[in-house]
């Protein structure tokens, strides 16, 4: 299931062609994803701005210049391709399709699962945003949905609905976002009997997390997956020093992985956009039996099952 860095990924390598873009056309080639796709989803979208293409936790949140908002997850298979038009993308000439975030757990991408294609044509009626390189980049293109477990949805939800739909109303804190912050952790900690993995877990105590990013960042705090969630907090709410340590943990994991995503994804020159290489620098992560990488350590990473999800850690250098 992609996670916060890799739809931060995908939502780096779309915007410069639907932000500022208008959707001319949509091809809608079943009723349903996981759920039903929007009612009068294409009579709703079509002739639309994407005004800004927004995350929140893992949710892509394309904002239309009706005031709706299209809401989009990714699920364990969804992947978007980028087909350029005649012009390509940067003016080129012509240009190879690009997928914007290839993950660790591939899917294939066979044209049956094509579900859902945006026509996306250029704004002239507004400048490019200021990360888009010329008003090329928005030349007419394709950006195809393509889900072989149809995990994934959409969904069209209206201005003064967003805040409180269900979806997103109960969300914690973005972890690399200014709201976030120690005392807020180990206030949702406080008491708490549940283990660390899934205290993190759980999107109303901060969003966006998932298995693989837990994993790692519990790794670079030091702290066992096994531990109850209290340990952030003193009996009177205060953070501790693994609060302290745990925090600065996750966003540095994260930014670690978006910087080897978006490092692929400036510009379209790559041949494919790829996510980049963090997935090899997996510290613990899928590698039961390895050593750990702590200079001096050496002790086999250990794998357990936590609520059906592998737990992957250290047993020595996380405590």
């Amino acid at each position: 299931m992609p996670e916060l860095p890799e739809v931060e990924t995908v939502r780096r390598g779309l915007a410069p062609v639907m932000e500022g873009a208008r959707i001319e056309k949509l091809e809608q080639r079943r009723p349903d994803l996981r759920f039903p796709l929007p009612e009068r989803f294409r009579e709703r979208v079509e002739g639309r701005l994407i005004t800004r293409l927004a995350r929140r936790a893992k949710y892509l949140l394309a904002e239309l210049d009706g005031g709706a908002t299209l809401l989009m997850h990714l699920g364990m298979s969804g992947r978007f391709t980028i087909e350029p038009g005649e012009r390509g993308i940067n003016g080129a000439a012509s240009a190879q399709a690009i997928r914007p975030g290839t993950f660790t757990h591939e899917a294939g991408a066979y044209a049956k699962h094509d579900h859902v294609v945006f026509h996306m044509g250029a704004a002239p009626d507004l400048p490019p945003p200021p990360h888009h390189s010329s008003e090329r980049e928005r030349a007419a293109t394709r950006i195809i949905y393509n889900d072989a477990r149809r995990f994934g949805f959409m969904v069209l939800i209206e201005a003064d609905a967003l805040a409180s739909h269900p979806l997103l109303s109960a969300l914690g804190p973005e972890p690399l976002s200014h709201e976030i912050s120690v005392a807020h952790l180990s206030a949702r900690a406080m008491g708490r009997q549940t283990d660390l993995k899934a205290f993190l877990l759980d999107q109303r105590n901060i969003a966006g997390l998932g298995n693989i990013y837990v994993c790692e960042a519990l790794f670079r705090a030091g702290l066992s997956p096994n531990r109850r969630a209290a340990c952030l907090a003193t009996r009177t709410g205060a953070p501790t020093q693994r609060a302290e340590r745990l925090l600065p943990a996750i966003q540095a994991t994260l930014r670690d992985a978006i910087a080897a995503g978006g490092s692929t994804l400036r510009d379209y020159q790559h041949a494919d956009g790829t996510l980049g290489y963090f997935q090899h620098t997996f510290a613990v992560y899928g590698r039961e039996g390895e050593p750990c990488r702590t200079t001096g350590c050496n002790t086999a990473i250990r794998r357990r099952t936590q609520a059906g999800r592998s737990t992957f850690f250290c047993p020595r250098c996380q405590r």
